[in-house]
C-alpha cells in the first residue's frame, strides 16, 4: 500500500522526488514530471467501477459535482535510496506521523491492524512475535534472530523496545514484506519495520500535545525544532505515558499491568558544505510500573485418572492422592473457550508439588476447587507485578556528496538495554495451606522427629521461610525475567545515481552484540525440600557454601549464587559480517532489471552454564545482574556455531504506458533468504543437541503499483510463493526449549488500495489471503504425548518431566507401589524400572497450517473531512479490521485454535491550520473485543498451563495540541 491515508489530499502538481538516501532533512530535491493527467471533473463511473473491485465502493454515488483530489505521493527508503513508495518494486507500506494518529496506531502492536498479512503477539518472555506473510519467531533462544528487522533510522536493532513506546515525532513508519536478504541489516526472512525518526530542519517551529482519558490515561508529547545557525540545527522531542492498570490485583487491591513510562530523542544537524552532512541522534526509552509480561493463566484442571489400565490405587486415602496425581499432567489439553479455562493447575503434577509432597508440605493439590476470576484483566498475586525497562541509543549518520553522481554514506550506531520483569509465576493463590505437621506420607517419614521436632522447628505453624519468595503458610511461585545488552554496528555504503543504464549500491555491515540474562522461577516448596535436606546433611539448612549442602541464596534479589531455584543463565554473544549490493539496469526508460546478493557471516558464542536446581554447593557467580559480565576465571565458550551464507534478489520493474491507468508499476522478484541457526538454552538432563539449524527461503513475487482515474484511486496487488526449509520453532520440555526445524510452503495474496472519490472523502482497504503449509517435520506433542491412544498412560518422572508407557506397564507399576504402600516407587517408570518408556506419540506434522498465520486479515478505514468557516476543519474517521482463525501451535489441535477477532477504531477531531490548534476525541477498540492474540504453552513440570496474550480493552480519551 502506498501509505495510510489520513493526511488531506493535495492538489495536482507536480511530484518532488528527494535525491540520494536523506530523510527528512529539508532539502536536496529534484523534480520530475508528474506522468498523471491532472484532468479533475471525470471518470466518475470508472471511478465506481474500480472502486466495486476493489471493495471500496462503500459511497459509489458520491457527490458527482465535487471535485475529486489526487491521493499525495509518500517517499519512503525501502531499498536505502529515497523514492516515491508508488514507484518501489517491493511489498510496503508506510504511515506518516498524521496517520498514525488518525488510525490511533499509537505503537508498533496497532501496526497489525493496517497492514496485509502481519500477525503480533507479546511472547512470554518480555519479547513479542512480529509475524509477516505466515513467518515469525516462534522459537525461544538466547541466540536466535527474530524473522522480522527491526530498525530505528535504517540503522538494525536486535534488542529493541519498538513494542512498548509509542510513535512519536516520526516522519514515518515502514514496513517492508518478504525477506529482505540483500540491502537490510541481518537477513530478516519475514521483513523489515523500519522507524525514521524527523530530522532537524532549518525551520524553527514546534508541537505540544496533552491527552487524557480513560484509566487515568495521561499522555504528554512535544517538540522543537530550532536552526542554530547556517550549518546547525538541534530538535528536540519526547512523549510521556502514564495510565492505571487494565486490570486489579485482588490481592494486594492495587492496580496490574498499569503504565508508566517516557521516552525522549535528541537530534543535531551538521552541514558545513552543500556537499556534506552529518546527524547525530540520541534516542531514550524508560518504563517503571506494575505492567504484566502475560495475561491470564488457562488450565482446565487435570485430576488425573480414576484407575490405570484396570487396577485401582491404593485403599489408603493419602497414599491413592499422591499415587493419582503423579499420573495427571496437571492441565488438560482444551481449546482456549472451554468453560472451565479458567481452572487453576494441579500442583501435584508440578515440580514445586512434588516438593510438596516428599517433605509432607502439602497434602494433595494446593489450587484443590480453585477458579480464577473470569475478568482477564485481574490477577490474583502476593505482591504487584514489577517491568522495569531502559534504552539508551546513540546514532550518527554521514552523507557525503563523493561527486554530482556518487553518495558515500556511514550510519553507526551504539545502543543498550536494561530489562528487568518479576511476577507470580501462576497469579492465583491457593485454596490449601501448608501442613503445620507434615503429612503423614512423606518421604522423611523414616527420620527420627522429622513430624515431631523437625518440621515445626523449621515451618512453625507450616511457614516457609524463601529469601525469595517471602514468608508464607501456602504455596508461592514467582519468576524474575531480566537481561542486559548492548550492540554496536557500523555500516558504510556507496551509491550511484549516474545518467546512464546502469546504477549501483554497495556496502559493508558490521554488528556486534553481547547480552547477559536470567530467567529464574523460584518455588517455597523446592527451598523447603533443601532446607530439610540441608539441616539433615550439614545441621545448617541455610548454608551458602557448598561442603555437601544445596547452596540457599540469602537474598530477595537472587544473585545466580543459590541452587534452591531455576535459573537459565546462558550469556551470548553475536559478530555478524557482510557485504552487500544491488546492480541497476535500465533497459530502457521503463524498464529495468535488479541484481542483489549479499555475503553474510554470523559468529555466534554461549557460555554454557547447566541449570544447577536442587545441586550440592553453591555457584562462584554469585554476581548482581546489573550489567554485562565477563566469563568467571578459568570459562571458556563451549558452545559456539559459525554461519555464512549468500542470500540476494533478482527482478525486474516495468512501467508500461497503459490506457486503463494514469501510472502503473509491474515487478517480478525471486528472493533468496536466510536466517542463522542458534545455540539451545543450558538444561540439567535429557538435553536437546546444542544447536540447532539456519532457515531458508525461496521467494517468488509478482506485484503491481497502479494509479488510476487521475489520481484518485491507487491500487495495488501482490502474489507470493514461499519455498521454506527449516523454520525454527520451540517447544518447551523438561525446563529448557528444545528449537526444532521444519520445511513449509507459504502462498499468498494482498490487495491494497486508496479511493479519493471527492476531495473530503476517502477510503483506504488492506486484504490479505494467506495458506500455508508445513510440508515435513514430526514431533511430540507435549500437551498430547499419547495422541488419544488406549494402550498408553501418562506418568510423571522423577524430574516431574512426562513421558509414555503401555498400559500394562503402568498397571504394573501400580500393583507394586500399592503393594509396598509407597506412592514414590512410581517416579521410577519413566527410568524403565517397570518396563519401557518414551517420550510419546510423534505427530506428523505435514499439512498442517504454520502458527499465528491467519488465513485472512481485512482493514477497511473511511475518513470524511468537513471544511468550516475562520480556517476550522472537522474530520471525523474509522477502521475497522477482521482477522480470522488461526493456531498457536504446529500442532494445529483443538487447544491451539485462536479464535478470529475484530476492532473498531473511531476519531473525531477538529483543527485550525492557520493556528495551529487542534482537538482530537478517540475511542480504541470501540467493542470492547477481548481477543486472544498468542498462548504460550509451559513444560510438564510446570503442569502445561498456558499463558494468554489479550489485546487491550477498550480505551477512549480527548486531545488537544498546538503547533507553532
Amino acid at each position: 500500500m502506498p501509505r495510510h491515508p489520513h493526511t488531506r489530499p493535495a492538489p495536482c502538481r507536480r511530484v518532488r522526488i528527494r535525491a540520494g538516501a536523506r530523510t527528512g532533512d529539508g532539502g536536496r530535491y529534484k523534480v520530475r514530471p508528474d506522468r498523471r493527467s491532472c484532468m479533475r471533473k471525470s471518470h466518475h463511473m470508472k471511478a465506481l467501477l474500480i472502486a466495486g473491485a476493489s471493495a471500496l465502493a462503500l459511497s459509489g454515488a458520491a457527490q458527482a459535482a465535487e471535485e475529486t483530489s489526487t491521493i499525495e505521493e509518500l517517499v519512503v527508503t525501502a531499498q536505502k535510496k529515497a523514492e516515491s513508495i508508488q514507484d518501489v518494486p517491493i511489498a510496503v507500506s508506510a504511515f506518516s506521523q498524521d496517520a498514525l494518529e488518525k488510525s490511533r496506531i499509537d505503537g508498533g502492536p496497532n501496526l497489525v491492524l493496517a497492514i496485509p498479512n502481519v500477525n503480533f503477539s507479546k511472547g512470554n518472555f518480555n519479547g513479542y512475535n512480529f509475524q509477516i506473510r505466515g513467518i515469525g519467531a516462534k522459537l525461544v533462544a538466547t541466540s536466535g534472530d527474530a524473522a522480522t528487522g527491526i530498525h530505528l533510522n535504517n540503522a538494525p536493532l536486535i534488542s529493541n523496545n519498538l513494542f512498548e513506546t509509542e510513535f512519536y515525532d516520526v516522519e514515518r513508519v515502514e514496513v517492508l514484506r518478504g525477506p529482505q536478504g540483500t540491502l537490510y541489516g541481518r537477513n530478516a526472512t519475514g521483513g523489515v519495520v523500519n522507524l525514521i525518526s524527523n530530522k532537524p530542519s532549518d525551520r524553527l517551529e514546534g508541537m505540544a500535545r496533552a491527552e487524557y482519558g480513560n484509566y487515568n490515561s495521561i499522555k504528554l508529547r512535544g517538540m522543537i525544532n530550532a536552526p542554530i545557525s547556517d550549518a546547525f540545527a538541534v530538535r528536540l522531542a519526547g512523549a510521556y505515558l502514564k495510565r492505571d492498570g487494565f486490570g486489579k490485583n485482588t490481592v494486594t487491591g492495587n492496580d496490574a499491568d498499569s503504565r508508566d513510562m517516557y521516552g525522549y530523542r535528541a537530534s543535531v544537524r551538521f552541514e558545513p558544505t552543500d556537499t556534506f552532512r552529518a546527524i547525530v541522534v540520541y534516542d531514550k526509552f524508560h518504563e517503571d510500573d506494575s505492567r504484566s509480561r502475560i495475561g491470564k493463566q488457562f488450565c482446565s484442571k487435570d485430576v488425573g485418572p480414576a484407575s490405570v489400565g484396570g487396577v485401582a490405587f491404593s485403599a489408603v486415602p493419602l497414599i491413592a492422592q499422591l499415587q493419582r496425581g503423579l499420573f495427571s499432567q496437571g492441565c488438560l489439553a482444551t481449546p482456549v473457550n472451554s468453560p472451565d479455562i479458567f481452572g487453576t493447575v494441579n500442583t501435584q503434577a508440578t515440580l514445586g508439588g512434588l516438593f510438596g509432597a516428599l517433605g509432607g508440605f502439602q497434602t494433595g493439590d494446593a489450587y484443590a476447587g480453585k477458579i480464577q476470576s473470569r475478568d482477564v484483566r485481574d490477577i490474583e498475586s502476593n505482591f504487584d507485578p514489577i517491568y522495569r525497562a531502559d534504552t539508551d541509543i546513540v546514532q550518527l549518520h554521514l552523507e557525503w556528496d563523493i561527486t554530482d553522481s556518487l553518495l558515500l554514506t556511514s550510519l553507526t550506531n551504539q545502543s543498550r538495554n536494561r530489562l528487568y520483569n518479576r511476577q507470580d509465576y501462576n497469579r492465583y493463590t491457593p485454596s490449601v495451606n501448608f501442613n503445620t505437621t507434615p503429612n503423614p506420607v512423606n518421604a522423611l517419614a523414616a527420620v527420627p522427629g522429622y513430624a515431631t521436632a523437625i518440621y515445626p522447628a523449621l515451618f512453625p505453624g507450616g511457614v516457609v521461610n524463601d529469601p525469595q519468595n517471602g514468608n508464607y503458610n501456602r504455596f508461592t511461585t514467582s519468576d524474575i525475567a531480566s537481561n542486559s545488552d548492548k550492540q554496536f554496528s557500523q555500516e558504510v555504503r556507496l551509491q550511484s545515481s549516474f545518467d546512464g543504464p546502469f546504477n549501483f549500491n554497495v556496502g559493508a555491515l558490521y554488528l556486534d552484540y553481547s547480552t547477559e540474562g536470567d530467567y529464574y522461577v523460584m518455588f517455597n516448596t523446592g527451598t523447603a525440600w533443601y532446607q530439610v535436606n540441608n539441616l539433615l546433611n550439614t545441621g545448617n539448612p541455610n548454608c551458602t557454601t557448598g561442603n555437601g549442602c544445596v547452596g540457599i541464596d540469602p537474598n530477595k534479589d537472587p544473585n545466580r549464587s543459590g541452587h534452591n531455584y531455576f535459573d537459565s543463565y546462558n550469556p551470548y554473544s553475536l559478530t555478524s559480517t557482510a557485504v552487500f549490493g544491488e546492480l541497476y539496469w535500465e533497459m530502457s526508460e521503463d524498464f529495468k532489471w535488479t541484481l542483489g546478493l549479499r555475503w553474510t557471516r554470523d559468529e555466534k558464542e554461549v557460555r554454557n552454564f547447566a541449570v544447577t536446581l536442587g545441586v550440592p554447593g553453591n555457584s562462584a557467580l554469585g554476581i548482581p545482574a546489573s550489567g554485562l559480565i565477563g566469563p568467571p576465571p578459568g570459562t571458556k565458550p563451549v558452545l559456539a556455531v559459525d554461519f555464512e551464507e549468500m542470500t540476494g534478489r533478482f527482478g525486474f520493474d516495468w512501467k508500461p504506458e497503459l490506457a486503463f491507468t494514469d501510472q502503473s508499476l509491474i515487478y517480478a522478484f525471486y528472493s533468496r533468504g536466510y536466517k542463522a541457526g542458534g545455540l539451545n538454552p543450558p538444561c540439567s538432563q535429557n538435553c536437546p543437541p546444542p544447536s540447532f539449524e539456519p532457515e531458508f527461503i525461496n521467494a517468488y513475487e509478482v506485484g503491481a503499483k497502479n494509479t488510476l482515474l487521475d489520481g484518485t484511486l491507487q491500487l495495488n496487488g501482490t502474489a507470493f510463493l514461499y519455498d521454506y526449509t527449516g523454520y525454527q520453532v520451540s517447544k518447551i520440555v523438561n525446563r529448557t526449549s528444545i528449537n526444532e526445524n521444519i520445511d513449509a510452503e507459504v502462498r499468498g495474496i494482498e490487495l491494497e488500495s486508496i479511493w479519493n472519490p471527492i476531495q473530503p472523502l476517502r477510503f483506504n482497504a488492506s486484504i490479505g489471503w494467506l495458506d500455508t503449509e508445513i510440508t515435513g517435520g514430526t514431533s511430540v506433542d507435549t500437551f498430547n504425548r499419547t495422541q488419544g491412544d488406549p494402550n498408553l498412560v501418562l506418568v510423571k518422572a522423577s524430574s516431574t518431566a512426562n513421558c509414555v508407557v503401555s498400559r500394562t506397564t503402568a498397571a504394573t507399576a501400580l500393583s507394586i507401589s500399592n503393594a509396598l504402600n509407597n506412592p514414590f516407587a512410581l517416579l521410577g517408570v519413566c527410568d524403565g524400572a517397570f518396563g519401557p518408556a518414551n517420550d510419546g506419540v510423534s505427530v506428523n506434522l505435514k499439512g498442517k497450517e504454520l502458527p499465528n498465520a491467519p488465513e485472512f486479515t481485512v482493514s477497511l478505514g473511511a475518513q470524511y473531512t468537513v471544511e468550516m468557516e475562520n480556517g476550522w476543519t472537522a474530520l471525523g474517521r474509522v477502521d475497522y479490521y477482521h482477522q480470522t482463525d488461526s493456531f498457536a501451535r504446529i500442532f494445529n489441535s483443538a487447544a491451539d485454535k485462536l479464535e478470529a477477532w475484530n476492532n473498531v477504531n473511531l476519531t473525531v477531531s477538529l483543527a485550525n491550520a492557520d493556528n495551529g490548534w487542534s482537538v482530537e476525541a478517540y475511542v480504541k477498540n470501540a467493542t470492547d473485543e477481548e481477543a486472544i492474540t498468542d498462548t504460550y504453552l509451559t513444560d510438564d513440570s510446570s503442569g502445561l498451563f498456558r499463558n494468554a496474550f489479550y489485546t487491550e480493552p477498550r480505551t477512549f480519551g480527548i486531545g488537544v495540541s498546538k503547533t507553532w
